[in-house]
């Protein structure tokens, strides 16, 4: 009988197949080092492109719009509406200008909330819906008060169905603040639909979840007079 052929040990399979591995990685990295070093200097460059765009862009102008918030701000803070919004033609370009100009910055975003407030008081409600919808925030107060106001002017345009959707959207904010106002806002809404029946079901609502509420202070009267 011939002889079985002796078997190599087990560790000196793992480290050929171990050289095995380095030699075609280096193989790989001397045939395409080139391409290598070009893909490692492309995001080098990508990396300090966007280090220099922050500190040189992107913070100097998220700085220069918050101060021109500030001076949009004391108009607002003043009922001059239409200053807040278009500026004085001296030092304040008001916050039509500062969501259009900075709208990458915190203060461009927040200007255009502000700018969508300012149409409404001024009854452009068309402009402050679109002014409105350019907000984008996700904050649980100060967001959904935004959506809720854009039901405002639908009520105001004579588009209940709208300002239906866009009351009941803040009030799923769940804030014990707006989501009663809202509610409530909603309810009357569908009232004056002929829904009488969901409004009773958000009134309901508000008598049960935010008890403690403005909105629930007096919230039996419109739950008797449904019932």
């Amino acid at each position: 009988m011939s002889k079985k052929a002796a078997k190599k040990p087990k560790k000196q399979d793992q480290f050929e197949n171990v050289e095995q591995v380095l030699s075609a990685s280096e193989a790989f990295i001397e045939k395409y080092q080139k391409e290598i070093l070009y893909g490692l200097g492309a995001i080098a460059v990508l990396i300090m492109a966007f280090l220099a765009i922050n500190n040189y862009v992107v913070k100097p102008r998220a700085a220069t719009a918050a101060h021109e918030m500030y001076k949009a701000q004391q108009y607002f803070a003043k009922d001059s509406f239409l200053l807040a919004l278009q500026g004085d033609d001296f030092e304040a370009i008001g916050f039509e200008a500062i969501g259009s100009k900075y709208s990458l910055t915190t203060s461009g975003n927040l200007a255009k909330a502000y700018a969508g407030i300012c149409y409404y008081n001024l009854g452009e409600y068309e402009e402050a819906i679109r002014s409105l919808s350019a907000y984008d925030g996700d904050d649980n107060y100060f967001a959904p008060s935004v959506t809720g106001l854009i039901g405002d002017c639908y009520v105001e345009l004579d588009e209940p169905s709208k300002a239906i959707r866009y009351f009941s959207k803040a009030a799923a904010s769940g804030n014990e603040i707006v989501a009663p106002i809202f509610l409530k806002k909603a309810a009357i809404t569908l009232e004056s639909t002929g829904d009488t029946k969901k409004a009773l079901k958000n009134y309901l609502e508000i008598k049960e979840k935010y008890p403690l509420s403005q909105e629930a202070q007096d919230i039996d009267k419109y739950i008797t007079r449904l019932q």
